[in-house]
């Protein structure tokens, strides 16, 4: 209002000025007067023009990071770092990390053995995880906004170990946040890697059987479940240890068909066991060794076998008649390499599938949740130095923080 009073004064004496030189007959020169005045007004109303300042760099609030600077043991090289303020890019997302797991594969990674691992020093630790937006970038296209539940993926977006993240809008993937947290926390790594095993690798049809070892292991009691679901019947091959009758009972729970512990199956046809299954089209190995040899021995001929994983640090072997007699077939998979080829679309579909089936419970494994306060303990529970443990997924908050 004060810079319009302003501007109306001085219209109001340029008009008088004018009256008057007109009045006086010295149009000519009250032109030129008039030409001055009103040049002086414009600069004048340039100087005064409220102007709007720049806008301020957005900026992700300081955090906490389990961070690591070479490989080596978790134990020896993890720290705590608190982190200053990030700023956003155009293309940004910023990300108040909920929670994450602690997986086998970052173990790996902080070791340095993993295939592929982050850049040293500097690296934060994680592969996975599930947040909530807080702000986006002035050039983030997606469909994506605060209030968001987004996960990272693909894994590329390592780095999920912190309480913010900001990381470009790619590497983030929206997700329905009406599931327990440490679902959508873990969802890509093991549901994703069981999806894919039962949906990529051989045509299968209800009524059709596999057969897996490791059978205890989150991707196996998710094969277990999504098996169910597609109408396939599964054989389970697990560990002789203390608890396995309590195993095998659990695993019939989620929709086992059989299931038997490795001493079981000392038998010369183990085929005789099957009972009135249909031999398997395909099997699954996380183990190698004597399990894959036992995995593979139920196999139907032209069958398939997947190897994705070693945990025996056997190898895998594989007689000349499984070739010549059977027309087996011999596979490996790695879910890197998978997502990060041509799949990444076809897997975030696959990812909001299983977390429909969450939602729905007919998908559910067993997470502990821990505190990030106390990641020292959850880590120490990851690698098994405290006992067969849960899955541990680590809270960055408090539910009233939340």
């Amino acid at each position: 209002m004060e810079f319009t009073n302003r501007w109306c004064d001085k219209k109001n004496l340029l008009f008088v000025l004018y009256s008057f030189l007109y009045a006086s007959r010295q149009a000519r020169s009250g032109a030129h007067h008039l030409a001055s005045l009103m040049a002086s007004l414009q600069v004048t109303q340039k100087q005064e023009r409220i102007t709007s300042p720049p806008m301020a760099s957005m900026l992700c609030p300081p955090f906490k990071a389990v961070m690591y600077d070479q490989y080596s043991e978790p134990d020896k090289v993890l720290r705590m770092a608190d982190v200053g303020p990030v700023e956003l890019g155009a293309r940004d997302v910023c990300v108040k990390m909920l929670a994450a797991p602690i997986n086998p594969s970052d173990i790996n990674s902080i070791e340095g053995v993993y295939p592929n691992k982050p850049t040293v020093p500097g690296a934060v630790g994680g592969i996975e995880g599930v947040g909530q937006i807080q702000a986006v970038g002035s050039a983030v296209t997606a469909c994506l906004s605060p209030g968001d539940w987004v996960i990272a993926f693909p894994h590329t977006a390592m780095g999920t170990w912190q309480t913010y993240a900001v990381k470009p809008q790619e590497l983030w993937h929206k997700v329905r946040n009406d599931v327990p947290m440490e679902y959508a926390a873990t969802v890509t790594v093991n549901p994703l890697s069981a999806l894919v095993l039962l949906q990529c690798f051989t045509k299968l049809n209800p009524g059709d059987t596999i057969v897996q070892n490791c059978a205890t292991g989150i991707v196996a009691q998710c094969v277990i479940q999504l098996a169910k679901a597609q109408g396939l019947r599964t054989i389970n091959i697990i560990r002789d240890r203390p608890g396995s009758e309590q195993a095998k009972h659990r695993l019939t729970q989620l929709g086992a068909h059989l299931v038997f512990t490795e001493s079981q199956l000392r038998v010369k046809n183990v085929k005789s066991l099957l009972g009135t299954l249909p031999e398997p089209a395909l099997g699954f190995d996380c183990v190698g060794g004597n399990a894959a040899s036992l995995t593979m021995r139920f196999l139907r001929k032209g069958g398939t076998m997947v190897t994705y994983g070693g945990m025996s640090k056997e190898h895998v072997n594989v007689s000349t008649s499984s070739f010549i007699l059977k027309d087996l077939s011999f596979k490996g998979f790695w879910l890197w390499n998978w997502v990060n080829s041509d799949k990444v679309e076809d897997c975030k579909k696959m990812i909001d599938y299983l977390l429909d089936l969450v939602k729905e419970g007919k998908l559910t494994y067993q997470t502990e949740l821990t505190p990030f306060r106390d990641f020292g303990l959850a880590l120490d529970k990851a690698q098994g130095k405290l006992g067969a443990q849960p899955k541990q997924v680590v809270s960055f908050w408090d539910k009233a923080k939340l």
